[in-house]
């Protein structure tokens, strides 16, 4: 009998709440690591990833960086919480509101800080389309002043996010700004820890997902096959895509950095597993019964009970596989979610 499950319980856990992180590790890559492979589950830590890959191997991160994204915002006298989403290709931005049902098409919105916008549309999921009132830098700017980082619930910050949260949610590879969520695989990486990968022989590529605040929303519903996940943003240049094939067709393995890059890359692959340069939206949400096209490896987090997350790890290294993984990691105190741990998992 194949390694499937269609219904949402089946992705079910218990796990401690001392088990979730609430701060990273320092340095960050002295993070715990926990292999797990075909031949069984091995306890590491992430700056032994070099010694994990192989000369050849292709590394792929995602390069996103986390915006402030939730803006307190007012229409008239009543007060609205806006999470930004994602930016649309027409220069609006899809977002999410509390609240949302006092807001009307043709609104107005004024955000703390001075910041803007109209609302151009309303979506039943409670989202709405926003047109701000200005773009480029100058939003960019405005955004920094009024806006806040949209920190996980699971991370508790009872006076918001911290200065320091500001520096440790974002990745070493951020440079292109669009999250609403850090790519938290890459949280782990130093400098010392890349050049240790570099001087391996392993290559390294980075590609584009802007991470939305759908990545928070569990299923709705026991039957997967009607799930949605919301869209997000992404790009894979042709130079990085060529990167990537070319490594493959010398024989060395496609190591996915974090489950935003590995959801990239399936919705960017064709039939004979090439990689296709891509910029656009997915929507593509990957759990068992899907057959993956191009990572070997992935490196990720520890996910939550029930989420889309933990179903894309179990489509990637089999459900029986992780369910033991992750009693392993709960019983040997591995730190779970955003600022926890890592593992290393190999493609079934």
């Amino acid at each position: 009998m194949p390694d499937f499950a269609v219904n949402e319980a089946d992705f079910d856990f218990d796990l401690p709440p001392e088990r979730i992180a609430q701060h990273p590790a320092r340095p960050r890559d002295a993070a715990r690591l926990l292999r797990v492979a075909p031949t069984g589950l091995e306890d590491r830590v992430m700056r032994d990833l070099p010694a994990l890959l192989a000369p050849g191997d292709v590394m792929v991160a995602n390069d996103t960086r986390v915006i402030p994204a939730q803006l307190a915002a007012r229409r008239g006298e009543a007060r609205i919480g806006i999470t930004l989403d994602r930016p649309l290709a027409d220069g609006t931005w899809h977002a999410l509101a509390r609240n949302a049902r006092r807001l009307r098409i043709g609104d107005r919105i004024v955000c703390d800080g001075g910041l803007s916008a109209e609302v151009r549309a309303r979506n039943p999921d409670g989202g709405v389309i926003l047109r701000f009132d200005r773009d480029g830098e100058a939003f960019a700017a405005a955004l920094r002043e009024a806006g806040a980082l949209a920190l996980p619930p699971y991370i508790t910050r009872p006076d918001g996010p911290s200065a320091q949260d500001a520096s440790d949610y974002q990745t070493i590879f951020a440079a292109r700004e669009g999250a609403v969520a850090a790519p938290t695989a890459g949280l782990h990486f130093t400098p010392a820890l890349l050049d240790a990968i570099a001087a391996r022989g392993v290559a390294r590529v980075t590609v584009t997902l802007h991470v939305g605040a759908g990545t928070f929303l569990p299923p709705r519903g026991a039957d997967l096959a009607r799930h949605r996940l919301h869209a997000e943003r992404g790009e894979i240049s042709p130079a990085a895509a060529a990167a990537i094939n070319a490594a493959r067709a010398r024989g060395g393995r496609i190591v996915a950095i974090g489950t935003t890059t590995l959801r990239l890359l399936e919705s960017a692959v064709n039939e004979a597993g090439d990689v296709l340069p891509f910029a656009g939206e997915t929507d593509i949400f990957l759990r068992p019964g899907h057959v993956f096209r191009t990572a070997d490896l992935l490196l990720t987090n520890f996910h939550l009970p029930r989420s889309t997350l933990f179903m894309l790890v179990a489509a990637f290294s089999g459900l029986a596989r992780m369910r033991a993984a992750y009693a392993h990691a709960i019983a040997a105190g591995y730190r779970f979610y955003s600022y926890g741990d890592a593992s290393l998992l190999t493609r079934a």
